[in-house]
């Protein structure tokens, strides 16, 4: 039996891929109960073409809004860079979707068996006995288990009890997270990602539903630093008074209890995701800053190539194989996403960034996501 650890969206996806290949598991969550929190999430292609395979893109396509473009502009929001997606739809049958993230993991906990999830469950040591890994949770529950697996996210205990040299890596950027009704936007920002980037500061809008928009704010900011109830909303509107008027409606529109702060981390890339019977998945193996809206595909994709792996490979070469078919990707991700948070906030050379991304062809970019966007074929090819 597989334990998986954390019933967020890349252990539930798990969970799911396993149900459909009839892999036997039970997944664990420290959650008293699953209620709606958090913020919104972008699914690009790849993620719905995993969601293809799992029978949920109906689903998951109800509960959320194509977006059709992606726009880079300046903060008086004069575009940098335009990518109507029609060749996306084309290449790979859908647009990308953005949803709430609650909406999505609901979509997922109604196909998972409820007898297969187990809530109130914080797991608090491990060990590797022979051929089993014996599990201890903070209630005092022990099990054992032919298999772990660590999909607790970017803080995994997993993680820091088996690879106890890994290190998360602070950004030095922090980032608010809002979701809004409002009913009078203009139609421009129908089925369209925005990101405007100003001087060390950026502002994000993508429609999650009917008249829902979700937005996110990033500046630079010492780690760990918390709000002053009460002064959120004003501290923002100062923040990005310079920038298009929009932004101050959705901030204002939001209530400020609703608005999530969160520092940008992610994880040093690691050699091993993965020590006998155990295995790492998702940000607990390769957390990735949110710049390319990739962090929850790429757990995603996991859950496709983890599960393809266990059935199709020796139990002994199964994590091996795994971490074969995703490093290379998911390490290129984690990269690229760090350097493009950088570039985004630069205090000097502005202009020179902005010249570049205006006048690079636009077939280099589509290019890059194209290859971003591809479900390879899984390899069980051992190197």
């Amino acid at each position: 039996m597989y334990s998986i650890i954390g019933g967020g969206i890349g252990g539930l996806t798990t969970a799911l891929a396993f149900e459909k290949l009839g892999i036997e598991y039970q997944l664990f969550e420290k959650a008293e109960q699953l209620i709606p929190v958090g913020s919104g999430i972008l699914l690009p292609p790849n993620s719905l073409q995993v969601f293809e395979w799992l029978g949920i893109l109906d689903d998951v396509s109800l509960c959320g809004s194509v977006m059709k473009q992606i726009t880079l502009t300046k903060p008086d929001m004069t575009p940098l860079f335009d990518y109507a997606q029609e060749d996306v739809k084309e290449m790979f049958g859908f647009y990308a979707i953005s949803i709430h993230r609650w909406e999505l993991q609901n979509v997922l906990l109604k196909k998972i068996p409820t007898h297969k999830i187990h809530l109130g469950k914080s797991l608090d040591t491990f060990k590797q006995i022979k051929e089993k890994v014996h599990l201890t949770f903070l209630d005092g529950t022990k099990i054992e288990t032919d298999f772990l697996l660590g999909a607790d996210g970017i803080q995994s205990n997993i993680r820091k009890q088996l690879f106890p040299k890994s290190k998360t890596r602070y950004s030095g950027q922090t980032c608010w997270r809002g979701i809004c009704n409002y009913e009078d936007l203009a139609e421009e920002y129908n089925y369209r990602g925005i990101e405007m980037w100003g001087e060390q500061a950026r502002f994000g809008i993508t429609k999650i539903e009917e008249n829902t928009f979700y937005w996110f704010a990033v500046v630079l900011s010492p780690q760990n630093q918390k709000d002053v109830p009460n002064t959120i909303t004003d501290i923002l509107l100062k923040t990005f008074a310079n920038f298009h008027p929009v932004v101050g409606k959705l901030i204002g529109a939001t209530h400020e209890e609703k608005i999530i702060r969160s520092d940008l981390n992610d994880v040093k890339p690691m050699p091993y995701w993965y020590k006998g019977n155990i295995c790492l998945l998702g940000d607990a193996a390769h957390a990735t800053t949110p710049n390319m809206g990739q962090g929850g595909a790429q757990a995603i994709e996991d859950a496709y190539y983890l599960a393809k792996a266990i059935c199709q490979e020796s139990k002994s070469h199964a994590f091996s194989v795994f971490q074969q078919n995703r490093s290379k990707k998911v390490n290129l991700i984690v990269r690229q996403s760090l350097l493009m948070g950088i570039i985004g906030h630069w205090k000097y050379f502005v202009w020179l960034r902005n010249f570049i991304l205006t006048y690079t062809p636009s077939s280099i970019f589509k290019i890059r996501w194209r290859s971003i966007y591809t479900l390879k074929n899984y390899e069980s090819t051992i190197n």
